[in-house]
């Protein structure tokens, strides 16, 4: 196979001094060995990092036969760094195996260097997720509802994950306020109660296709948030 931009996702230890490692690429997400981890490819084979991966094997497992930088190293630290570890453990839960995303390959590599740079992290990780759902199929509309009825500002709404969002009567947990949802359609993220909204909104789209077993990543990050006790 000819060579192809790509980003670890995660690695582990695989025999003696092999990793076993998971790629993005724009041909979809691949696993693949990587031998003599330890060496040189090893400190290569980091998240974050811009590679040029050449891939052999025509089983599902490939083989990494040669891996070279391919930019600058993007360096998260502190919360930027979960956020970006929460992009990759939502790849991997997410995107099917060798199944090509090109586009969301693109937004990651964005979305990376957006992180590295200090930009506002809830912007990013809410644009990120709203992407990849639409990628996946699962996307719905945000100014229209199910039944294809533009949604009103003063409205109330709730997600039905395989439909939509369908119009409610009254105020009940888990509904959003129309003019939020008319925000987020805009990614108008100055409008009061829109990122609130939307992290709300993403949890509820992507809980059904994260099979119930909760985000490593989102463990660790409110942890992180939590104040120390000391």
């Amino acid at each position: 196979m000819t060579s192809q931009p790509a980003y670890v996702l995660h690695s582990r230890a695989y025999r003696e001094s092999s990793a076993l490692v998971d790629f993005l690429t724009p041909q979809g997400r691949l696993r693949a060995v990587m031998r003599g981890a330890r060496g040189k490819a090893g400190s290569l084979a980091r998240p974050f990092v811009p590679l040029e991966v050449e891939f052999r094997g025509r089983g599902e497992l490939k083989n990494v036969s040669r891996l070279e930088a391919a930019g600058i190293p993007n360096l998260l630290h502190g919360e930027a760094l979960f956020s970006g570890l929460y992009l990759n453990e939502l790849l991997i839960r997410l995107l099917p195996e060798q199944d090509p995303h090109p586009l969301t390959f693109e937004h990651y590599a964005m979305t990376v260097l957006a992180l590295a740079q200090g930009r506002a992290l809830e912007p990013l990780l809410r644009s990120f997720e709203w992407r990849l759902l639409d990628e996946l199929g699962y996307g719905f509309a945000l100014d229209v509802d199910r039944l294809g009825q533009p949604i009103v500002a003063a409205g109330l709404y709730r997600l039905q994950a395989d439909a939509g969002l369908e119009a409610v009567g009254q105020l009940q947990p888990g509904v959003f306020h129309g003019s939020e949802l008319l925000a987020m359609a805009e990614a108008d993220w100055s409008a009061p109660g829109a990122l609130a909204a939307a992290k709300r909104l993403m949890r509820q789209a992507l809980a059904p296709h994260l099979g119930g077993r909760p985000l490593v990543s989102r463990e660790l990050f409110m942890t992180l948030k939590e104040p120390s006790r000391d």
